[in-house]
């Protein structure tokens, strides 16, 4: 396992744990993420947002009201600057919902981020 794969291992590992820190540390202070749901619950937005406080604001927000939410993996696959993952958002009581998520990583750290839903 390379060290894009594992960035991503610790991204579900952190996600479906639902902490918040880990998470968090994964990214650079001012990374930007990109995502459909972003744009539905918050339309200003246009489905991006940039830095830690609103990353911070966005996934808490999600863990406050999903409880039960979680990431199940089906693929990672990445290059030299990449990780690309493919896992299926469950929820109970809504269908499932296939997911793509690429993670652009410099130095380590994720600089940007964009969801895609099947």
């Amino acid at each position: 396992m390379n060290d894009f794969d594992l960035i991503a291992k610790k991204w579900l590992k952190a996600f479906n744990e639902h902490q918040l820190e880990s998470l968090l540390a994964l990214y650079h202070e001012e990374a930007i993420h990109f995502s459909p749901k972003l744009k539905l619950r918050h339309p200003e937005t246009h489905g991006l947002i940039s830095g830690k406080s609103a990353l911070r604001s966005w996934w808490q927000d999600a863990f406050d009201r999903l409880p039960q939410l979680e990431y199940r993996e089906t693929t990672i696959t990445s290059n030299n600057k990449r990780v690309f993952m493919e896992y299926t958002r469950i929820v109970p009581g809504e269908e499932n919902m296939l997911v793509a998520e690429v993670l652009e990583i410099d130095n380590g750290l994720i600089v940007a981020s964009r969801v895609y839903h099947g």
